[in-house]
């Protein structure tokens, strides 16, 4: 392995900017738990932290939680903001990136048009901007204008499979109580949680050395694919969250591509509905696409923007539809119908509704002004989610100004455009382009490098 490069004017504009707004909106890349990720979401590259979170007034604005405070602490904010000019390397990553080849100067251009967008609500909140249309929001994070979820062919799906599997119903709201007896007789208790999650990581990494290993790069199949720690966490607004930490050395010096996967102890979920959850938070999800970008890193195949990767941007977009393909790819197929088992069907169906219901939340509220009260209604008759995922997606996660406009939608439309290349291009070309193996992209210029 190479040792840590020094990094340019360029990185270091990359790092402020990602870090500088990451700060702003509260939150902390190196936080123990994902609660505290709240845009920048790795820091691997093993170069000294940047000022944007080094600096003391930068320390102080986390402890305030930033703009996300009840009370947001504007004296803490200013003197944060004087200190580091955060808008200032936004601009400068739009600036510099003219000069570079396309590839890189169209995923940078991408991120400086995403940060510039968290930038504007961060003013819009503290009253020192303009509104932010959610048009502009959605249109940065997906790179798509905002559109309703059509759920009807999914639950169409989902009622064949389930009379099948002796759940019969005839309209949606006996499909309801359908899905609620399914789930309820698969309900994994909170307690085997980690012990499950250990096997199905196993299952998936063997998988893997089948179905994924052979279509991409030789220099990488021996990355570790699945280095993780299960963690229980309770009273979240999530339901699994991925820490990737990247940040254990060898005594060689090289990475040991760790991470740190916190599952929520109140989650109502199902065998198979988890079994999906774990394909795509682990291996061949969010583990293995962050495992393999780190590699690449160390071996000089990726610049350092694939160290510091940011929520609620175009390459989270095309990284959470990536991770929801993951139990396809793991097995080998690109249809929900060609998985070899009726119930895994039936979870990985449910699994997409839920990222349906997220984008739909995210519509209804920001796009419709609908009540939290009738949005939680409407995912869990139209999406067939549990009651604890409607709150949740109703409430803190649909309301949040950042992940409510820009983030709950990157998942369906992230999805979408995997599966796409997926049907049009075969394994070999797709699946090295999507993990990052040709350089690092985003769900706007992935299908260039296919």
């Amino acid at each position: 392995m190479n040792p840590v490069r020094q990094l340019t004017d360029l990185d270091r504009h990359v790092a402020d900017a990602t870090l500088g707004i990451d700060t702003l909106w509260g939150g902390d890349v190196m936080h123990h738990s994902g609660e505290g990720r709240i845009v920048a979401d790795s820091w691997f590259s093993g170069a000294p932290l940047p000022v944007a979170y080094a600096h003391p007034t930068a320390v102080r604005l986390r402890q305030l939680k930033g703009i996300q405070a009840k009370a947001p602490d504007l004296k803490a904010i200013d003197e944060y903001l004087n200190a580091v000019d955060v808008q200032g390397a936004i601009r400068k990553i739009a600036g510099q990136a003219k000069r570079l080849p396309v590839q890189r100067r169209a995923y940078l251009k991408g991120l400086a048009d995403c940060l510039e967008v968290m930038w504007d609500l961060a003013m819009e909140i503290l009253g020192k901007g303009e509104p932010v249309s959610y048009e502009r929001c959605v249109r940065a994070s997906t790179g798509s204008d905002p559109q309703p979820s059509n759920p009807s062919a999914k639950l169409k799906k989902v009622g064949r499979l389930l009379d099948r599997a002796g759940y019969p119903s005839s309209g949606n709201a006996e499909l309801h109580a359908a899905v609620d007896a399914w789930r309820k007789d698969r309900m994994i208790p909170s307690c085997s949680m980690s012990a499950l999650s250990s096997a199905f990581v196993a299952e998936f990494d063997r998988l893997v050395q089948k179905n994924l290993l052979p279509h991409i790069p030789k220099a990488l199949h021996s990355v570790p694919r699945a280095n993780i720690r299960f963690s229980p966490i309770t009273g979240s607004y999530y339901s699994g969250s991925m820490n990737y930490i990247g940040r254990a050395r060898k005594e060689d010096g090289s990475p040991e591509y760790e991470a740190d996967f916190e599952i929520n102890s109140a989650l109502q979920i199902s065998v198979p509905e988890f079994q999906q959850l774990i394909s795509h938070e682990g291996v061949p999800g969010h583990v293995t696409t962050y495992a393999f970008l780190q590699n690449m890193f160390e071996r000089g195949k990726v610049f350092f923007e694939a160290t510091v990767l940011p929520m609620n941007t175009l390459g989270a977009t095309l990284f959470e539809g990536l991770a929801n393909s993951a139990i396809l790819i793991a097995y080998g197929v690109t249809e929900i119908d060609q998985l070899p088992d009726r119930d895994l069907q039936i979870g990985a169906l449910l699994a997409l509704l839920q990222d349906d219901a997220k984008n739909q939340s995210s519509y209804l509220i920001w796009k419709k002004g609908a009540s939290q009260r009738e949005v939680a209604e409407i995912l869990r008759r139209d999406y067939l989610v549990s009651e604890e995922r409607a709150e949740k997606l109703s409430g803190v996660w649909g309301h949040h100004p950042l992940f409510g406009r820009m983030y709950l939608p990157c998942y369906r439309a992230g999805t979408e455009k995997t599966a796409e290349l997926r049907r049009k291009y075969s394994p070999e070309r797709v699946l090295p382009a999507l993990y990052g193996c040709r350089g690092l992209v985003d769900i706007n210029t992935v299908e260039s490098v296919i």
